[in-house]
This record gives structure tokens, sequence and C-alpha cells, in this order.
């Protein structure tokens, strides 16, 4: 006896049932691989006559979306958002952000950079302490990450999209809203701490509307007086804490849109979170640029805590005045440890 003799045979009853199951799979597929799109289509949705056009444009054809809400099948405000976003918003704030970059751009070429009056000292003052200068690079490092992603969801299919193809911008800006979504809320919470922590330097006084009188110093020939912190600083230090917040609320509305707030709202506040932190990044660029590039001796405050004695008489001289005594020789400044209390600013 062969192996194929001693297998078991199908019964009689399987040879009849097998050649039906499959011939009843054919009749069942053969419907759907010749089916025409358009005849589904009229059969699954009702016609839409005038009548029907005219209910969903008045709000009368609503469906059910969110708990406790009911929304237009054509939501009217919906599109209303997206004309103040794309006609209103996005030109508008490339415009402020570009021309921001501009005018900095020809100031520099043409005014150049802030030098000292005097020589420098060597005497160096402490300025920034280590903890003061860590909150602030790492503020400034999410507050970069966030506008670069906010830019890219806003610009950036216009950038690189037709530039690398679908596949690349895909993945892009997968990337740049999850970085963007997930580091929001951390800025925010991290802002609060610093606006707390540096608000007694940042009360405004009769002196800083001298300050932007004379532009900062560019207007006369006598430097304005400034204490710890002068007229410019102390106006960054308040739109942060107004426009600042005022993103960080919005965008918490946005990241979480779990709390039962309606489509309306949403919409809201995603235009006041663009037209907030476009400003924002605008005026950022001035900060950064006036406290690197833009003034000399500047940038080695927040970076070593130090400042020269020079720097801090012409910019500072309310607080130098406060503080000349605690002036120390580079050798001293070498051996002290910095982790002591910024000085105070002047009473």
């Amino acid at each position: 006896m062969n192996l194929r003799d001693a297998l078991p045979r199908p019964g009689g009853a399987l040879r009849l049932v097998l050649p039906a199951l499959l011939l009843l799979l054919l009749a069942c597929a053969a419907p759907a691989m010749g089916a025409d799109p358009n005849a589904e289509i009229a059969t699954a949705v009702p016609s839409a006559d005038a009548d029907t056009w005219r209910q969903v444009k008045d709000g009368e054809s609503f469906i059910d979306t969110r708990h406790d809400s009911t929304y237009s099948l054509i939501n009217q405000s919906g599109e209303s958002w997206r004309q103040w976003r794309n006609k209103w918003v996005s030109p508008f704030g490339l415009i402020a952000v570009g021309g921001m970059l501009a005018m900095i751009t020809i100031f520099y070429l043409i005014v150049g950079r802030s030098r000292l009056d005097e020589p420098r000292t060597g005497r160096k003052l402490l300025r920034w302490s280590v903890l003061s200068r860590a909150l602030h690079w790492t503020l400034a490092t999410l507050f970069i990450i966030l506008a670069l992603t906010g830019l890219n969801i806003l610009y950036g299919k216009f950038v690189f999209k037709p530039v690398f193809g679908d596949a690349f911008w895909a993945a892009m800006i997968s990337g740049t809203k999850f970085l963007h979504n997930y580091i929001g809320p951390f800025f925010g919470l991290l802002l609060i701490f610093v606006l707390l922590r540096f608000l007694k330097h940042n009360w405004i006084k009769a002196h800083d509307i001298e300050w932007f009188k004379q532009g900062g110093g560019m207007v006369g020939d006598k430097h304005p007086d400034a204490g710890f912190a002068n007229g410019g600083e102390k106006a960054w230090f308040w739109l942060l804490a107004t426009a600042g917040m005022v993103v960080f609320v919005s965008g918490l509305v946005l990241d979480f849109p779990n709390f039962d707030q309606s489509r309306d709202t949403m919409q809201w506040a995603n235009i006041i979170h663009a037209v907030g932190a476009l400003a924002l990044t605008a005026v950022s660029f001035g900060h950064i640029y006036i406290g690197t590039l833009g003034t000399e001796g500047a940038l080695e405050g927040m970076t070593t805590g130090y400042v020269d004695e020079s720097w801090a008489k012409q910019h500072h001289n309310l607080w130098y005045e406060e503080v000349k005594d605690q002036a120390e020789a580079p050798a001293d400044v070498e051996a002290t440890d910095d982790t002591k209390p910024e000085s105070p600013s002047p009473s």
C-alpha cells in the first residue's frame, strides 16, 4: 500500500459542499468587483435637493458630534475662522516677523553695534546667578523650539512640501506638532515661575519713561537712567506676562479639547494663539539682537553671570551705584562661587 492510498479521502458530502461554497463566494464578490461607485453613493446617500441645502445653510440640518453639543452640517463659523486665518493672520504674521528681521538687519548695517563709551576696567559685577541663567536659557530654548515649530505649522507646507515632497512633509509636520503640543505646557509653567522670580526687578518707574523718550540712548547725548532692568527689558517682561500668558492659556485650550469646549471656542483660541505667538516671535528678535550682537558686553552677563564695571555704569547706572562696592577683580571672580544671589536692584 502506498502513502496516497493510506491517506483518508474526503467524503461525498464534503465534495459537494466545497464547490458550492466556492460558487457562493464568487457570486458575492462579482457585484463588488464590478460595482459602480456612483451607483452605490446614490443608493447610500439620499439626493440633496435645494431644500436640503437651504436647511444645512440655515443650521436646520445638524449632526451631533460632541457631548451636549450640536453642530451644523456646514459650520459657517468654521469658514469665518478659515478666512481670518488665511487672509489676515498668516499674511500679516509673516509681514510682522519678516519685517522685524529686515528692520534689525538694516539697523545693524546703518547704526552698527552699541559699543562701550569707556574702556573696560576688568573689574566684574555679578549680575545673574547660576539659577537665573539656567532658568533664562531653558525658557529661551523652549521658546525657540515653539517659535520654529509654530512657524512651520503655519508656513512650512509652502516651503518644505514643494521641495521635499509629501512623504518628507508628512513626517516633518507630524514631529513638529508633537513637539509643539507637548513642549507648550511645560513652557507656560516655567514662564510663570520665571515671571514671579524676576517681578521685583520689573516694576515700571519714572526713569523708565525717560528711557523710552530717549530711545534707550539713541536720542540725545546722554545715556538714560536705568536700574537693574532698563525700560526695554521691562517692556519685554510685561509683554511675556500678558501676551505670553494669553498664548499659554489659548494653547491649553487647543492642547486639551476634551474639556467640553465648543468648536467655536477652539476656533477663537486658535486665532488668539496665532496672533499672540506671532507678535511675541517678532518682538523676540529685537530682544535677542540687543542681548547678543547689538550690544557689546550684554551676552557676557547671561553666559558668565558677570558684567564689566564699564558696561554696568553705561547701561544700568542706577543699579551700578547700588552695587559698585561689590566689583571684583578677574582673579577674585574666578575663585568666587557665583551661586550667590545676583546683585540687588535699586529700591
